[in-house]
């Protein structure tokens, strides 16, 4: 449904003539009525809410009979939806079920200035001497996408020690009931839903952690497996080779029937289950057992259907359950060559784990009555590099994919991979906004987005003057992610590199770029010592976090790798430093959470590298943004690409541009797209013709994994180059796209090299 936000007035202050309807004094403490019998994530909510109203108004609300606020249900609202409104003096808050009614408070905590990071961004709300309401408010709000969450994924340097060695001390390797409430409550503040628990090895698994069901149950979190778990199982952790033999369906099918079993009868009394099928190895690898693509094809079949057969045993009519099924790596292969996966169950599409969707519904599989869904990737462990640092993506890249996903009827599941929802708080906020109202966004409204994001944080007057801070963070790390920062590579020949790891040697900079690159990350550091004195003290804390580790610590990486020995160790140095000071902030309550060197790669070492870029300037270059024609249906995206200002060309779609040259002559014109993919598993081709003249046809089709897909996502670009012969003067260059969506941030010219 689509939302419907009709607000007339909305005031926090007594200054407007509008804000009528007030429900807090300044003197007494706020009221409440609430249903009895209410779903247990209604009393989650309430308990979050008087606390935050307590932070605002330093007095904690109190149920009364004629209260300020009422809380009820509405069944007649869509599912998860609300409503806010005014009637007779009084706010109204109609929740569809527990979770819409849960929604609808915390939105009027969001009102009252509470942060959804209040407590994991340590973002301390104002105190109020007033709350007010127009008399004709009225919010109404419900989901694009009905499913929404995340994945707690490669926790291994983050989450996980920071949950048993500090924040809940327990046994090695258990992210507890605790810290798995706050993370619940972290999503309802989000309006999320949905959780895949984490999962690695050394990591206790989630059904194993005593309480922790009954905690996502109470929160109204629906519980999920990733792509290798099938029916809410955690191979990694559960199963025990010793005892169950091979985890091999072919050889070993009754053990393997048992053991699901095992949890289908543990969650047959509880609600808010999500079952994934299908099957994989242990953990992330091919099926055991099957050899020839035929084998394997009619291995998962029967796997398929004999779950089908389990759920129906044990849990219900599988037509009416929460199924998904991840067309992942060779699975994807599987499905595609006739794979029978039941028309109610999600198709779940993943991107290439670096953000760039793979494969979308086609008209036929839109019409599936189990809908798709998407798993995204916000942090990433693997080829050709991890990054498990910092949370860099680009937001015009999360956008278009999202977006993209959406318009191709992804609209039952989103999930987003993240190894910590704090250090992944505006692009996890991104993410989950979008699948929230997938029109709170545009391609063109992005800048404010961010901007709104980084008032509502740290206030009006730092927030804008954070924000071309921040823009300019997001373009240079769009550029190189800091992880990147080593031009090295992961899961290479073990014979050849140690452990698999190329080391730090030489980077693909001239000395120009390398400086240009140095002094725009110096330029950012003074900037946010300005911004500093905007921010109130007592969100010191939370702009470290959020803003001065994230920058301070990608300048030092990049100071590191890209300077002379001295001020290179000074920088690593430096990143030691600031680690230590993030472990201590709010007197060590994240202790343990920052790692600044997952699995120890050769990037965080106390390394530099030589400068090796051919060092020849394009004569002219430009962005496509700075266009002189375009069709009707071409579209800006904000903060994506060099450009910042990327333009996504549909099918049939042109765009020209023009330059000039001051000699006749031969040229190496080079055209530069984001690497996305074709998305329908045809073709994603473009033409580019100078002045008229016939295209030269490129493709953006890479096999996965090869040396040049490799490439485009380290550079978060893909170039082709045409040789061109000029006339001096002007000229004009036009790209057209064969298939689409395409996406062109810009273009170079060079002499053409004898």
């Amino acid at each position: 449904m689509k939302k419907l936000i009709t607000i007339f007035c909305i005031l926090l202050t007594s200054s407007s003539a509008f804000a009528d309807v007030t429900w807090f004094d300044g003197k007494h403490p706020v009221t409440y009525e609430m249903p009895s019998g209410v779903e247990p994530v209604v009393r989650v909510a309430l308990e979050m809410w008087k606390e935050d109203m307590l932070q605002v108004t330093g007095l904690r609300p109190v149920a009364s009979n004629r209260a300020a606020i009422r809380i009820v249900q509405n069944a007649a609202l869509p599912a998860d939806g609300f409503r806010l409104s005014v009637k007779d003096g009084r706010i109204i808050i109609e929740g569809s079920n527990g979770r819409g009614m849960a929604y609808g408070l915390l939105e009027l905590s969001r009102m009252a200035g509470v942060s959804p990071w209040v407590w994991w961004g340590d973002i301390v709300p104002e105190k109020k001497h007033r709350l007010t309401i127009g008399r004709d408010f009225v919010l109404e709000q419900s989901p694009s996408v009905a499913f929404r969450g995340i994945f707690l994924n490669d926790e291994d340097w983050s989450l996980r020690p920071w949950s048993c060695q500090h924040f809940e001390p327990g046994p090695s390797g258990m992210i507890g009931p605790k810290t798995y409430q706050k993370i619940f409550q972290l999503l309802l503040r989000l309006r999320a839903n949905t959780i895949w628990p984490a999962m690695h090895p050394g990591t206790t698994a989630f059904f194993q952690v005593p309480g922790a069901k009954a905690m996502a149950d109470s929160c109204g979190i629906i519980i999920g497996t990733s792509h290798c778990e099938p029916l809410l199982r955690n191979n990694v952790g559960e199963w025990d080779a010793a005892k169950r033999g091979a985890f091999n369906y072919r050889t070993n099918r009754a053990t393997v029937q048992q053991y699901w079993t095992e949890r289908l009868q543990e969650v047959s009394t509880s609600r808010d289950n999500m079952f994934t099928i299908g099957m994989r190895g242990i953990h992330d690898s091919s099926m055991e057992g099957y050899h020839t693509e035929q084998e394997k094809l009619e291995g998962l079949q029967q796997v398929i259907d004999d779950q089908q057969q389990l759920l129906q045993q044990y849990i219900g009519n599988p037509q009416q359950l929460a199924q998904v099924f991840v067309p992942y790596k060779e699975v994807l292969q599987l499905y595609e060559h006739g794979l029978k996966v039941p028309d109610y169950v999600t198709l779940l599409w993943c991107d290439d784990n670096y953000g760039y969707m793979t494969r979308l519904s086609d008209p036929q599989e839109q019409q599936r009555s189990g809908g798709a869904g998407i798993y995204y990737h916000l942090s990433y462990w693997g080829r050709p590099h991890d990054y498990l640092w910092l949370t860099t993506t680009q937001p015009g890249l999360i956008y278009h994919e999202l977006r993209q996903a959406y318009d191709h009827h992804a609209r039952r599941l989103w999930i987003a991979n993240v190894h910590d929802p704090k250090v992944a708080a505006y692009d996890l906020e991104l993410f989950l906004d979008m699948a929230w109202n997938i029109d709170c966004v545009t391609g063109e409204t992005l800048t404010s987005h961010l901007q709104q994001w980084l008032c509502r944080q740290f206030g009006e007057q730092a927030g804008k003057r954070l924000f071309p801070v921040m823009h300019d963070f997001y373009r240079l790390c769009g550029e190189r992610r800091p992880e990147f920062m080593g031009w090295t590579q992961v899961e290479l020949d073990k014979k050849k590199y140690p452990r698999g790891l190329s080391p730090v040697d030489s980077v693909a900079l001239n000395e120009r770029q390398a400086a240009d690159r140095l002094a725009a990350f110096q330029r950012m550091k003074a900037d946010i010592e300005r911004c500093k004195a905007y921010v109130r003290q007592e969100l010191h804390d939370a702009y470290f976090a959020a803003i001065e580790y994230p920058i301070l610590a990608t300048a030092a990486i990049n100071r590191k790798i890209l300077s002379d020995s001295a001020e290179s160790h000074r920088a690593y140095e430096e990143i030691q430093a600031l680690t230590r000071q993030y472990h201590a902030m709010q007197d060590g309550k994240w202790s343990g959470l920052m790692d600044a060197a997952p699995r120890r790669l050769p990037v965080f070492d106390d390394v530099r590298a030589r400068l090796s870029g051919d060092g020849q300037e394009p004569l002219v270059q430009g962005f496509a943004c700075d266009y002189v024609s375009a069709s009707e249906g071409v579209a800006m995206i904000q903060m994506l690409g060099r450009s910042m200002h990327a333009m996504a060309l549909s099918k049939g779609d042109t765009l020209t541009v023009q330059f000039e040259v001051s000699q006749p002559g031969d040229y190496v014109l080079t055209t530069c797209l984001i690497p996305t993919h074709p998305i329908d598993g045809g073709d994603l081709r473009y033409g580019v013709s100078i002045d008229g003249d016939r295209d030269t046809v490129y493709s953006l089709k890479e096999p996965f994994r090869s040396e040049r897909w490799k490439q485009n996502v380290l550079n978060g670009l893909t170039e082709r180059e045409t040789k061109v012969r000029l006339s001096a003067g002007k000229h004009q260059l036009t790209i057209r796209a064969l298939d689409g969506p395409i996406v062109v941030d810009g273009w170079q010219l060079r002499q053409l090299r004898i």
